[in-house]
């Protein structure tokens, strides 16, 4: 059988780019071929060297152009599959989540994927286990996974693995899967250095306690923003004694980060300045909520992670003692998500973890981010 190859003549011959040519001078090939063709007979109707001509079948099959035939023979996609990404998290209870899902359908859209996303109920790993299982069953190309419970990740991330479906994990890092999220230590560091800037500026660096108001449900990597806040009040203010800082496990709420505070509050015998540091938004506020309750709010700083639409109020304030969130832009996670996920799926060479953009976010500079309603 011959294999017509089509000729076009090219009136730009400098632009062209040689390997993606050879490639299309392939498909070509295929598409205008009677039947299903050799490797052989695509490197005589080609002239391209069976070698190169095995090693791009192989890319164009794994894109999707092109099938092998049980007899090692190529044939053309009947349709070219759409790329099936599954996405598994809480998809709300907070503005942070409500934006990474709004921002992973857009992105989905966009690029024509696909995307399955799936509820994991608030702390019940059973429910993360049975819908890691069902993007297995369903066979997805890849997964996204944001599990704020550290624990449960690494046992879903390890049910992907053994399906070899690539993972990507947001928020957590998880051994095995991909990272995009927040660099924790460096997040840290930006609010640490807030409330060492405001100590100096305001109590001529002096302070009574640092309080740490964090999360047992995290993982240790997420935790490392602990180390950076202490990290950034060093840098401002000098060492920070072990005995002057409190930590408190307010799990990533509001409720039980005020209660935590609260609780602290009516322990201390004598009024006391405060540096405060949210794990993340939602802990910032339960701490504030806890100050002013006690009348105490002018004698602390509070600093939050996440700038997420529930603290914008605050920080518009003037008078109030949150005085700076680190935003992560979660708004923004759903296209480059995306754009990762496609680029681990092509087989393109990627960075183990990319992190998202942190900005100090405060009363002077947060209109500059996002528009009051």
């Amino acid at each position: 059988m011959t294999v017509k190859k089509k000729i076009v003549p090219d009136p730009k011959p400098r632009y062209r780019v040689g390997t993606l040519d050879k490639a299309l001078d392939v498909l070509e090939a295929i598409e205008h071929a009677s039947s299903a063709v050799t490797i052989q007979q695509l490197a005589l109707s080609t002239g391209v060297q069976r070698t190169a001509v095995y090693r791009l079948l192989s890319t164009l099959e794994s894109r999707g152009y092109i099938q092998r035939l049980p007899d090692k023979r190529y044939t053309v996609s009947a349709r070219r599959r759409r790329l099936s990404f599954g996405y598994l998290a809480p998809l709300s209870g907070n503005y942070f989540r409500d934006d990474l899902l709004r921002g992973m359908r857009d992105a989905a859209s966009l690029a024509r994927v696909e995307l399955m996303a799936l509820d994991n109920a608030e702390g019940d790993s059973a429910s993360a286990l049975a819908n890691a299982q069902q993007l297995i069953g369903q066979q997805v190309d890849l997964a996204v996974m944001f599990q704020p419970v550290g624990a449960v990740s690494h046992v879903v991330a390890d049910r992907f693995a053994n399906a070899g479906i690539p993972l990507i994990a947001v928020e957590t890092p998880v051994p095995g899967a991909f990272y995009y999220g927040a660099n924790n230590y460096q997040a840290g560091r930006l609010a640490g250095r807030a409330l060492g800037k405001f100590s100096a500026e305001k109590w001529k660096g002096t302070y009574d306690r640092v309080v740490l108001v964090e999360s047992s449900l995290s993982s240790p990597a997420v935790q490392a923003r602990v180390t950076g806040v202490l990290e950034g009040v060093r840098e401002v203010l000098g060492g920070v004694p072990e005995s002057r800082v409190i930590h408190l496990d307010g799990r990533a709420h509001m409720e039980a980060s005020h209660a935590r505070v609260a609780e602290l509050l009516r322990k201390l015998r004598t009024p006391m300045r405060l540096l405060i540091s949210g794990f993340n938004d939602l802990a910032a506020l339960g701490a504030l909520q806890a100050l002013r309750e006690a009348g105490c709010e002018e004698l602390a700083a509070v600093v939050g992670q996440n700038a997420s639409k529930e603290c914008h109020a605050e920080l518009r304030n003037p008078r109030s003692r949150l005085i700076m969130s680190v935003a992560y832009f979660p708004e923004r996670y759903g296209e480059k998500v995306v754009r990762l996920g496609l680029s681990i799926v092509g087989k393109e060479a990627v960075p183990p973890a990319v992190y998202t953009e942190h900005t100090a976010l405060t009363y002077a500079n947060i209109d500059q981010y996002y528009r009051r309603r």
